[in-house]
C-alpha cells in the first residue's frame, strides 16, 4: 500500500508525479479486469459458464481444432407404425422383433458400442412399453435366478443402459421426423449428438455408428451416413447432392426429402444415421412443414449447411429397412443366418420352403 501513496506522488522524493500517475492508471486497470472477470459470475459481462462452455468446444489437437465429443444419442420412437397395422395396434412398431431381439435394441446396442453415454427416446402415446423394456424387472431376474438361468439373467442385466443414461421425452403431435429430433433440443443443450433411425437396421463388422464417429474425429461438422440405391428408388427417400471426393467421402452441397421420380440429384440415400451440431435446433425452431406436410430433419439440415460443414459417409454394411414389411423380413433372415446358435437349422427350413 505505501509503494501505491508513492507512486501517486505523495512521496517527497522520486521521480515526477506525471510518471506516478501513469503506473497508477495501469495498476488499477489490472485491477478492475481480474475483478470483472470473477464478478461476471454473478452476470456482468461474458458468464464464466459461457466461457467454460466455449472451452469445451475448442479442444486443440496440434494445430487443428478437435471436435467436440459425441456422447449423445436421440432415438426418435414416436411413430404409429400404420404400416405394420394391426400388429402395431397395441405394440410399438420399435418392438417388433428381428430374431429374439426388438429393433430399438439392435440400434441402442449400435450406439453403445459406439461409445455413446446418453440414449434420449422421444416417445409417443402408448409408448411406455420401450421405457419399461430399458428398466429392471426384479420378479423376472428373481426366477431366473431361482431357476438356474443366470446366462439368460446375465444378458438381460447387461444389455441394460446404466442408472442415469436414459432420458424419455414426449412428441405430443405426430408432426414429422424434424418435430420429434427438436423434441430433444432442452436434453441435448449445446452439444453435437448423434440420431439414429429405429427403421433402419445395419449389418455390419464394425458398427454403422461407430464407423461415422470416427469419420467424425476428422473432418468435425456434420455428417450423414449414405449409401447407394438403384435411381428408381431414390424418390422413397432423402437424397443428397455431393462435391468431389475420395474413398466413400464427399462435401454435400444439396439435399431434398423425396424427390419427384426422375429428379434427383443422385443416388445416394440418407439412410438413418447423422451426426448433427446443436444448431440445428435453431433451423427445426422455424416449424416449417416440408414433404408430406411434415417438419423434415431434411430441410432442416439443408438450410444449416448455408453456415455449416456437411459430409456424406459411405459406411461399410448392409441395410435393412424395416419400416417396410419386405424389409423387416429380410432383416430377420440375414440376422438369423448370422446367428451360429440357429443358422444351420435355419437354413435347412428356408430351403425346404425354396
Amino acid at each position: 500500500m505505501f509503494r501505491i501513496f508513492w507512486m501517486a506522488g505523495i512521496s517527497n522524493s522520486g521521480p515526477p508525479k506525471s510518471v506516478h500517475l501513469c503506473i497508477l492508471v495501469l495498476v488499477l486497470h489490472s485491477l478492475a479486469t481480474v475483478l470483472f472477470i470473477y464478478s461476471s459470475e454473478a452476470g456482468m459481462g461474458i458468464p464464466l459458464a459461457e466461457l467454460r462452455r466455449i472451452e469445451t468446444r475448442i479442444e486443440p489437437r496440434g494445430d487443428s481444432i478437435m471436435p467436440q465429443p459425441i456422447r449423445k444419442a436421440v432415438f426418435p420412437v414416436a411413430g404409429l407404425g400404420t404400416r405394420f397395422l394391426p400388429a402395431t395396434k397395441a405394440m410399438p412398431k420399435e418392438m417388433l422383433t428381428v430374431v429374439d431381439r426388438p429393433l430399438i435394441q439392435h440400434v441402442v446396442d449400435e450406439a453403445r458400442d459406439a461409445g455413446i453415454e446418453h440414449f434420449i427416446f422421444v416417445t409417443g402415446r402408448n409408448k411406455g412399453v420401450i421405457e419399461d423394456h430399458f428398466d429392471r424387472q426384479f420378479e423376472l431376474e428373481e426366477t431366473l435366478k431361482r431357476r438356474g438361468k443366470l446366462a439368460e439373467l446375465e444378458k438381460l442385466t447387461r444389455e441394460l443402459p446404466g442408472p442415469g443414461q436414459t432420458s424419455f421425452t414426449r412428441q405430443q403431435e405426430p408432426l414429422g421426423l424434424g418435430h420429434a429430433v427438436w423434441c430433444a433440443r432442452d436434453i441435448i443443450g449445446n452439444e453435437p449428438f448423434a440420431l439414429l433411425l429405429p427403421d433402419v437396421l445395419v449389418r455390419s463388422e464394425r458398427s454403422c455408428l461407430g464407423q461415422l464417429m470416427e469419420a467424425y474425429k476428422d473432418v468435425g461438422g456434420n455428417l450423414i451416413a449414405v449409401e447407394e440405391v438403384l435411381p428408381e428408388d431414390a424418390c422413397n427417400y432423402g437424397v443428397v447432392s455431393i462435391g468431389d471426393g475420395v474413398d466413400g467421402f464427399w462435401p454435400v452441397t444439396g439435399m431434398i426429402e423425396k424427390p419427384a421420380p426422375g429428379t434427383q440429384p443422385s443416388n445416394l440415400i440418407i439412410m438413418g444415421r447423422y451426426i448433427l451440431q446443436p444448431e440445428i435446433f435453431d433451423s427445426l425452431s422455424a416449424h416449417e412443414k416440408g414433404a408430406g406436410g411434415e417438419i423434415q430433419i431434411t430441410d432442416a439440415m439443408q438450410n444449416l449447411m448455408k453456415t455449416q460443414s456437411f459430409h456424406a459417409f459411405r459406411y461399410e454394411g448392409e441395410s435393412y429397412d424395416c419400416g417396410s414389411k419386405v424389409g423387416f423380413l429380410t432383416a430377420n433372415v440375414a440376422f438369423a443366418l448370422d446367428r451360429e446358435d440357429i443358422a444351420d437349422r435355419f437354413k435347412d427350413e428356408l430351403e425346404k420352403l425354396l
